[in-house]
């Protein structure tokens, strides 16, 4: 029921405003060569707080991306994100959440304003990241112009979602059509997290230290000559 609900409303969002629920993303030598290639771990965003965060701290789990906003038709999805949350982050799942204001100016201003919604009307245990631009154009995050790059897709509306594997380097995405809990979206994501974890980088063997050379017995000291002998008595 909860999927179709949500289809419904992003179909009338689409025709309401003339948006689409994802827009082709931009796709030239100089992107491809600067992240097709790139890890998501590579990047540092700030906290909701404004605080620094590296997204280092992710490696080795399948990470969902996902652009939220408070006031949108779809906040109801922060009730599917925080379920499928609490069943999978045992399984090395984690959703990154980046609020912003793109569409419809649907996101508050205030981070506090922001943090007190998600928390008190939905239970956010999630990481919530400081708002940002999710379109392309000037000041767009650059975790969107990542995935976009990586996928050729970008969110065309609140809640587009990404499922990036567990090396941080491929990426899956999912328009604001497709709901949290949907079996579509289910798939993915445990198909995903049945990937081996990456082996971690070997550790630089150390050169062998060269044996240390013992130091030799300094040679004995030469035995004390004999005394010579008394002079002979001379005769009477």
């Amino acid at each position: 029921m909860l999927p179709k609900l949500t289809a419904t409303i992003a179909a009338v969002v689409a025709t309401v405003t003339g948006s689409a629920c994802s827009q082709t993303a931009p796709q030239t030598a100089e992107l491809s060569a600067k992240w097709k290639g790139a890890s998501l771990h590579e990047l540092k965003v700030k906290t909701l707080e404004g605080k620094d965060a590296d997204l280092k701290d992710y490696a080795g789990k399948v990470t969902l991306v996902v652009n939220v906003a408070s006031q949108c038709g779809l906040t109801g999805q922060y009730a599917g994100l925080q379920k499928i949350y609490d069943k999978y982050k045992a399984q090395g799942f984690e959703i990154l959440a980046f609020p912003s204001g793109d569409f419809g100016g649907q996101e508050f201003d205030d981070p506090k304003e922001i943090r007190e919604f998600c928390t008190s009307r939905y239970s956010v245990t999630f990481p919530v990241f400081e708002k940002c631009r999710v379109k392309t154009g000037d000041g767009q995050a650059e975790v969107f112009a990542m995935l976009g790059t990586k996928t050729g897709e970008l969110p065309g509306w609140n809640f587009g979602k990404y499922i990036v594997s567990r090396d941080g380097k491929t990426a899956q995405f999912f328009a604001s059509t497709v709901a949290p809990e949907s079996g579509r979206f289910i798939d993915a994501l445990e198909k995903a997290l049945k990937e081996a974890a990456p082996a971690a980088p070997a550790a630089e063997a150390k050169p062998a230290e060269a044996p240390a050379v013992e130091k030799s017995a300094a040679p004995a000291e030469k035995p004390a000559a004999p005394a010579e002998k008394p002079a002979a008595p001379a005769k009477p």
